[in-house]
């Protein structure tokens, strides 16, 4: 088993990837920026502190490293964000990951593995999401990652650039022992926020919107464990390296959960009363994404086995209470 570059591997899910890479037999190797990462998160392999957007840096970590893939998760991802400053998003994820295709190459690597997500999609209320519909991204995160999968299969035709995608759904959960976890600051993801105000450490958590159309009102999504995810990507990588070609592949569970869903599974699970206020609607939210999967289940022989609503809170809410990484 070889050295695998993991960009972004400092944060929620590249950390969890180096844990599971490690576990595999593989050294991961985390290039991280420490922009949204955390130093604390890196405990499975070497560190390189760099930034996508400069080349140079990226030529001298392959030149060390030699290593025979990269699983690339670094990105900008907040949709607030990426509404209101496109600019930022278009040069951070665009450009940065060129850099790396191009650095990736330039050393001989040729096996690349793609962090996308369900955001290619769009707005398609009513439908299960699957690798055959069409994407209509509704703002610059969604939009600069459908660039990048265009990007990997140019690359592909001019240069032999293997490249697995996989576009995923919302991430929740933490590895079951709390080695590494979930925390961003400020934090944006809604099973963490939902445990910070049961912990008291907010006053309450803000629902985003009441008025979409279902059932209760809120927002729809599908919902897979960290562990599951990055499973799949160590099976995509293995996908690569067995000499099968490029491939896309949806990773969800094929259920939705609505915000009112999630915070109640939360309020049982912990034991307390979640607070709650209710806000207006984000804009470029979708209403519903629910995935399907069929195709990394009968071709990766992927299985998400921890991602029940009920697992996935169960161990945000341990980590969450280990008191995380150093603050």
């Amino acid at each position: 088993m070889g050295t695998i570059l993991v960009t972004g591997g400092a944060g929620y899910i590249g950390s969890h990837a180096c844990k599971a890479l490690r576990a595999a037999g593989h050294t991961p190797v985390t290039f991280d920026n420490l922009d949204t990462g955390w130093r604390d998160a890196v405990k499975f392999g070497p560190f390189e502190e760099g930034d996508l957007l400069d080349r140079a840096r990226l030529d001298a970590v392959f030149a060390v490293h030699a290593p025979e893939a990269v699983m690339h998760f670094a990105a900008l991802s907040q949709v607030g964000e990426a509404m209101s400053d496109p600019g930022r998003y278009w040069r951070t994820n665009v450009t940065g990951s060129l850099n790396l295709i191009e650095a990736a190459l330039a050393a001989g690597c040729r096996d690349f593995v793609f962090s996308s997500t369900c955001a290619t999609y769009g707005e398609q209320d009513g439908v299960t999401l699957d690798e055959h519909c069409p994407q209509d991204p509704l703002n610059a995160y969604g939009a600069s990652k459908r660039a990048i999968e265009d990007m990997l299969r140019d690359f592909e035709a001019a240069h032999g650039l293997r490249s697995v995608i996989f576009r995923y759904f919302n991430v929740a959960g933490a590895d079951p022992e709390a080695e590494v976890g979930e925390f961003h600051q400020p934090e944006t993801h809604l099973v963490p926020l939902i445990l910070q105000a049961v912990d008291g450490q907010r006053p309450a958590l803000t629902i985003h919107g009441t008025d979409y159309d279902t059932p209760d009102g809120t927002c729809i999504r599908d919902y897979v464990h960290v562990c599951d995810l990055v499973e799949a990507h160590v099976k995509g990588l293995h996908w690569l390296q067995a000499g099968r070609g490029s491939r896309v592949f949806n990773l969800g569970t094929g259920t939705g959960f609505s915000v009112r869903e999630v915070i109640e599974a939360a309020g049982r699970i912990t034991n307390r009363p979640v607070p709650v206020e209710e806000g207006v609607r984000r804009a470029g939210d979708a209403t519903r994404l629910v995935s399907g999967s069929v195709r990394a289940l009968e071709e990766l022989g992927w299985t998400p086995e921890r991602s029940t609503m009920g697992d996935m809170i169960a161990d945000a809410w341990a980590w969450h209470r280990s008191g995380g990484y150093a603050r």
